[in-house]
C-alpha cells in the first residue's frame, strides 16, 4: 500500500509527539512538503551536505532527523554556501525534511531509555520533569450491541492506558431513551416514535493530546447519529515527563570498569571522564543524550554515582569534579543509535500496515571529532 509523508509522520506522531519538546526547538517538518507520496525514507542523526547529497544518490523522499537542521532563522539562502546550498539541493529534488529533537528525548521509550537498556540501567525516571499533563475523563452511551466494539477500539488506540495498564474501562448497564424527530436519521428506532434501547455507560481516562482520537473513534465506532458523551476534567491524575533518566544497574561496578562498558556500548576508542576519585563503586547512574551538562545538578539531587553527557564544558566539569559528581563524556554522537532503532520500528510498521515504502539509515558519519 502506497503512503503519503503526511500518513507516515501521523505514525510517528503518535510515539514522538511534538508537544513533547523544549520550549523554542525547532522539531517538526523543515523543509519540502508531506503531502506526497514517499518511496523511500531516510533516518539520520544530523543533515548535513554529504548526507544531503547521499538523499539524492539514493532518490529518497523524505529525511527523518534528530538534530533540525535549520536550528536558527535564515537570514540569506545563497547557493555559493555550503550550508544553504543543501537547503536548495534538496528543495530542488523535491526531499522532505522532518526532525525530532527533544521530544525523541523525552518521550517514553524515546533514546535516552534506549541508552539505559543498552547500558542495563534498571528502574529508571527522568532527571527533571518537562511536562505535566491532566487526565480527563469520557463518559459515553453506546447501545449494548456495539459496547465491545467501542471499548477494543479505544484500548487499541492507547486509550485508558494508564502507568503499567492499558485497556482500562468501567461499564455499567441502563436504558437510553429518545425520540427521533422529522428529519433524524436514526440508527436504531423511527422517527417521530418514543425509542428505548438497552446501553452501557462506558467511563475512561484520557490525556488531553488524545481527544481527536477520542472523537475519531465515537464517530467511527458508534452507531448514533448523535452519540451522547460527557468530558471531565481530574485535577488529581496527571502523567508526567521529563528529560534524561536516571536508574540503576542490577550490579555495582568499579567507575573504570563502567568506563570501559560505555566504551564497548557505544564503540568508543575512547571517552572524556572527569571525577574526583577513580577508585569509587557506581551502582546509580544518570544519563542524558546530546548536550546534557545542565542537567548535573539533577543528577546530584538524584543520588547519581556517575552522570553520562556529552559536550561537557571546561568550567562546568571543574564544577562538577568540586560537587563530587563524576561524569563520563561520550561524546554527542552516540546519539546516532537512533538511526538503526527507529528504522527497525519504521519496518515494524511496514509489516504491520503493508505500506510499500523503504526504510534506510544514513551511512554518513556525522560526527565532527575523531581520536588519532
Amino acid at each position: 500500500m502506497k503512503i503519503t509523508g503526511t500518513e507516515f509522520i501521523k505514525q510517528f506522531e503518535s510515539i514522538v509527539p511534538l508537544e513533547l519538546a523544549e520550549d523554542n526547538d525547532p522539531v517538526g517538518l523543515h523543509i519540502g512538503t508531506l503531502n506526497k507520496p514517499i518511496n523511500r525514507v531516510m533516518m539520520t542523526l544530523d543533515v548535513r551536505p554529504d548526507v544531503v547529497q547521499e538523499a539524492i544518490d539514493k532518490k529518497i523522499d523524505l529525511i527523518v532527523a534528530k538534530h533540525p537542521p535549520i536550528f536558527r532563522p535564515v537570514k540569506h539562502l545563497l547557493v555559493d554556501d555550503f550550508q544553504t546550498k543543501m537547503y536548495a539541493d534538496l528543495l530542488k529534488h523535491d526531499i522532505a525534511v522532518y526532525a525530532a529533537h527533544t521530544n525523541m528525548d523525552i518521550v517514553d521509550n524515546g533514546l535516552n531509555d534506549l541508552f539505559c537498556e543498552m547500558l542495563g540501567i534498571e528502574a529508571t525516571d527522568y532527571l527533571r520533569q518537562t511536562h505535566e499533563y491532566f487526565y480527563r475523563k469520557l463518559v459515553v452511551y453506546v447501545p449494548t450491541t456495539h459496547a465491545e466494539s467501542l471499548r477494543k477500539a479505544f484500548g487499541e488506540a492507547g486509550v485508558g492506558a494508564y502507568h503499567n495498564y492499558d485497556y482500562t474501562s468501567f461499564s455499567s448497564s441502563g436504558t437510553g431513551r429518545f425520540r427521533p424527530l422529522e428529519k433524524a436519521q436514526p440508527a436504531i428506532g423511527e422517527n417521530n416514535e418514543l425509542t428505548s434501547v438497552e446501553e452501557e455507560k462506558i467511563e475512561l481516562m484520557f490525556l488531553p493530546q488524545q481527544y481527536p482520537t477520542v472523537l475519531a473513534i465515537i464517530n467511527e465506532y458508534h452507531p448514533y447519529e448523535e452519540p451522547m458523551f460527557d468530558i471531565f476534567p481530574l485535577e488529581n491524575i496527571s502523567k508526567t515527563y521529563g528529560i534524561g533518566r536516571i536508574g540503576t544497574l542490577e550490579n555495582s561496578m568499579s567507575l573504570l570498569d563502567f568506563v570501559e562498558k560505555v566504551k564497548k556500548t557505544f564503540g568508543l576508542n575512547a571517552i572524556r571522564l572527569t571525577t574526583d576519585t577513580k577508585d569509587k563503586q557506581v551502582k546509580t547512574v544518570a544519563i542524558c543524550g546530546g548536550s546534557g551538562e545542565k542537567f548535573y545538578k539533577d543528577a546530584l539531587k538524584r543520588g547519581a554515582d556517575v552522570y553520562i553527557t556529552g559536550d561537557v564544558y571546561y568550567h562546568t566539569a571543574h564544577d562538577m569534579m568540586e560537587e563530587g559528581l563524576s561524569v563520563i563524556d561520550p561524546g554527542h554522537y552516540i546519539e546516532s543509535v537512533c538511526k538503526k532503532y527507529y528504522v527497525e520500528l519504521f519496518n515494524q510498521w511496514k509489516q504491520q500496515n503493508d505500506w510499500d515504502v523503504t526504510f534506510i539509515e544514513s551511512d554518513v558519519n556525522t560526527n565532527p571529532f575523531e581520536i588519532i
